[in-house]
């Protein structure tokens, strides 16, 4: 906790980071205002992480909420930025627990209430559309919601003010002043935000260690319409499904070149739906479900496909390895993947890649072509939102520790006043001349477990982890009332060699041991039906060792007749 020179009664403006410090993914942060005892909280976002091959079994993280949990009675609201999984993704999974208003723009409450159709028994969330522009008040804070640009529909930046200061919550952005649909960043409100005051900066920190700036969506437009032009079969397109602008220029390059769209996996309809609902998809071409693939012209074909990250059940994934229903590619056809792979996934598009090369299918990617852009800023555009707001203090997030203090650097070097590093679970004050590290608070990790959200330990993860690298060994014993064996012990062995290297049966090998173990304890002793359980666990897992190498998973079960 914090010491006590650092203990205050101010009505300081606090950020407490629960996701997406330290990390790129799993965005929740909390800013809270009033005196230490008393504080008022809103929550900017509510994301999800993927597991990887440490969390067996898993697929969905989540921050954990138990310090939210606690303080429900003074949260004022929770606001989203932007409609990607790793800022809202969460909502379903953690809003149940606290029930808290939810503010949101249309495309994100959209895509939050088809998200909701497809989960069954996904508790409804009412959410309170804002537009870009408006300003909001949301307990003691006054929240505006500035227009940015990203690769998603209406991002958000948050101007939050209190009688503490201002506080710029970037959520993510770039500078792109033609962004495909919806509407640019706006640079003159930034600049009259800056005029005003800015206290703190809360800042993307995802490209920080690239110079210069990011291209522009119009780019990748013009240069998807030259590679499309190229093809002489068909082409498929893999992108982002909530990258909407994307979507909108690879139909457009599609009409150019003469060609019809093919629209392939689930996410890629439910944005096309909800993005067309709002206007951003006026003037194209009507889009083809897959059924219509058979039918149409391979040289009239472009297929736009969900799984640009290698997703074992997305579309993509599915037609590489041959095994989709509807589609097929074969030789001289054209992929494109308009997108980048997401670190911790190169596996798996590599996966992808290696799958269509074995079809001899033409591979288009960002190393090839203009075909995709970042939608976080680089240093260029760092510096230029850095001299429109003139912040005191700046404190960056949503990266690792690399792109953290790649920023934190950065800002340092242009002058800027304060910079605090933090990680989760710190509540740091953004108070100017005093921004710190105040104090910390509970923080950590849910994962999504079949129906079961909890602790991975509690789940079953770190066993499931054991297993997967050294199996188990399940026995069973049964006994007399005076701790004999009545029979020889029954083992099944999950995951390991059938045999030692000599070709001795390992299950022999195991009962040896165990029935070796349990005459071996003194017969007063044996009536202790768990001291006979862990005897005959350690002695088959020391043999196991022994034969094998590896500590393997030991249940004992024991059974008094």
């Amino acid at each position: 906790m914090a010491s006590a020179k650092n203990k205050n009664n101010n009505n300081d403006i606090v950020f407490l980071p629960l996701g997406g410090v330290g990390e790129i993914g799993m965005n929740l942060g909390l800013y809270g205002y009033g005196p230490e005892d008393d504080r008022t909280w809103l929550i900017v976002d509510c994301g999800v992480s993927f597991a990887g091959p440490e969390l067996p079994g898993i697929d969905v993280v989540v921050p954990d909420i138990k310090f939210l949990e606690d303080e429900v009675d003074n949260i004022a609201g929770m606001v989203i930025t932007h409609a990607h999984e790793d800022h809202y993704g969460g909502i379903l999974h953690l809003w149940p627990f606290l029930k808290v208003p939810v503010y949101a723009t249309a495309f994100t409450a959209g895509l939050l209430a088809a998200k909701t159709e497809s989960e069954p028994g996904a508790e409804e969330v009412p959410v309170t559309v804002v537009k870009q522009g408006e300003r909001h008040k949301i307990g003691p804070f006054d929240v505006e919601f500035v227009a940015m640009a990203h690769s998603i529909p209406e991002p958000c930046a948050l101007a939050i003010r209190t009688p503490a200061g201002m506080v710029l919550h970037t959520g993510d952005w770039k500078i792109d002043r033609t962004p495909g649909v919806g509407l640019p960043i706006d640079l003159d409100r930034l600049a009259e935000l800056g005029r005003e005051g800015v206290m703190a900066l809360v800042c993307d920190s995802t490209n920080a260690i690239r110079d210069g700036v990011s291209p522009s969506e119009a780019d990748v437009a013009v240069e998807l319409r030259k590679v499309m032009a190229k093809a002489s079969k068909r082409i498929a397109v893999t992108t982002f499904a909530s990258n909407v602008a994307r979507i909108r220029a690879i139909a457009e390059a599609a009409a150019a070149n003469d060609r019809d769209m093919v629209i392939v996996g689930r996410s890629m309809h439910r944005v096309i739906e909800v993005a067309g609902e709002l206007g951003y998809l006026d003037g194209l071409k009507p889009f083809h479900d897959e059924e219509a693939y058979g039918y149409l012209p391979r040289e009239k074909t472009v297929l736009l496909c969900t799984g640009s990250q290698g997703e074992a059940r997305a579309a993509l994934a599915r037609i590489a390895a041959g095994d989709h229903r509807n589609i097929a590619l074969s030789k001289g056809d054209m992929v494109i993947f308009s997108s980048r792979t997401i670190p911790g996934n190169e596996k798996a598009v590599g996966e992808v890649l290696n799958n269509l090369a074995d079809k001899d299918v033409d591979i288009v990617t960002d190393r090839d072509a203009l075909v995709h852009v970042s939608g976080h800023p680089r240093r260029g555009e760092l510096e230029q939102l850095y001299k429109l707001l003139q912040p005191k203090v700046v404190l960056p997030v949503h990266g690792e520790p690399l792109h953290l203090a790649a920023q934190a650097a950065f800002a340092k070097g242009l002058g800027v006043p304060e910079v605090v590093r933090g990680k989760n679970g710190d509540i740091i004050r953004l108070s100017a001349g005093r921004a710190g590290i105040i104090d910390e608070a509970p923080s950590g990790i849910l994962v999504k477990d079949g129906d079961i959200l909890d602790d991975p330990e509690v789940t079953g993860v770190k066993e499931r982890r054991k297993l997967s690298f050294a199996g188990a060994a399940v026995i069973a014993l049964v006994v007399n009332r005076a701790g004999e064996l009545l029979d020889d012990p029954n083992v099944a062995l999950l995951g390991l060699p059938d045999t030692d290297d000599e070709g001795d049966p390992m299950e022999d090998i195991v009962i040896k041991a165990v029935r070796g173990a349990v005459t071996s304890i003194p017969k007063s002793r044996r009536k202790d039906k768990d001291l006979v359980a862990e005897a005959a666990r350690r002695a088959a897992r020391s043999e196991i060792q022994n034969v094998w190498g590896k500590k393997t998973l030991c249940k004992v079960m024991v059974t008094q007749l």
